[in-house]
C-alpha cells in the first residue's frame, strides 16, 4: 500500500533550485511562507496529547511529503518544511528529532530514529567568501527498511544508509553506509557486517 501524503509539491524559482541541489536563496519570499506554514503546523502537533492520535496523523499528513501507516512521532519533532520528508510504514521516531529537509529525506519501512537524532540536507559554501552570498545548497538522505539509528546520532547532507543497518547511538554519519552493518563513531565506521537472524 502506497503512503499517504500531499500529491502536490509547492512550486517557485528558488524552491526549484533548492529541490535540485542548487544554490538557492533562503530568504526567499515563497520559501519563507513555506517555513512559516511548517512551523504552525509542527506548532499544533507539539503541543497535542497522547489522547489525540488522530489530530497528530492528520497534522502529519498535512505536513509530510508521504507518510505511510502506522507512522509514530513523539513531540516534541522540529523540520524545516516537511514536505521534502518521504517515510514509509510502521516508521517511529522517538523524543526531540531534527529533520532539514531542504532536500528530499526518504525513510523505508520499519525504521526506529532514537531520541534527539539529527537529520541534515541542508549545506553550505566552504569559502566564507562565498557564504557571505547567503546561498545554501541541499543533498538528499536516503534511508533503507529496517533500519534503527540509535539516539542522538547525526546525519550529514548526501548520506544514504542502507537496510537492515544499525546507527549506534550518538554516530556522526558522514559518508554511505551498506547493508547489514553495524556501523558508529565519529566519523562512522563499520563495526561489524549483521546477519538477518543475528541479534545485536
Amino acid at each position: 500500500m502506497r503512503p499517504k501524503g500531499r500529491s502536490l509539491r509547492p512550486k517557485g524559482k528558488e524552491w526549484d533550485k533548492m529541490v535540485s541541489g542548487e544554490l538557492y536563496d533562503p530568504r526567499d519570499p515563497h520559501l519563507t511562507a513555506r517555513r512559516m506554514r511548517a512551523r504552525e503546523l509542527l506548532r499544533h502537533y507539539n503541543g497535542s496529547t497522547e489522547a489525540e492520535r488522530g489530530r497528530r496523523d492528520r497534522i502529519l499528513r498535512q505536513l509530510l511529503g508521504l507518510a505511510g501507516d502506522d507512522l509514530w512521532i513523539e513531540p516534541p519533532f522540529f523540520c524545516d518544511y516537511g514536505t521534502n520528508i518521504q517515510v514509509g510504514h510502521n516508521v517511529f521516531f522517538n523524543f526531540n528529532c531534527v529533520v532539514l529537509d531542504v532536500a528530499e529525506v526518504a525513510l523505508g519501512d520499519r525504521v526506529f530514529v532514537g531520541p534527539a537524532v539529527q537529520i541534515y540536507t541542508a549545506d553550505h559554501l566552504q569559502e566564507a567568501a562565498a557564504r557571505r552570498a547567503d546561498l545554501e545548497f541541499g543533498r538528499p538522505v536516503r534511508i533503507g527498511s529496517d533500519v534503527w539509528i540509535g539516539g542522538g546520532a547525526l546525519i550529514l547532507p548526501g548520506v544514504s544508509i542502507g537496510s537492515r543497518s544499525v546507527i549506534g547511538a550518538g554516530s556522526v554519519v558522514t559518508r554511505d553506509v551498506p547493508d547489514d552493518v553495524l556501523a558508529a563513531g565519529n566519523p562512522t565506521r563499520i563495526i561489524r557486517e549483521l546477519g538477518q537472524d543475528r541479534r545485536r
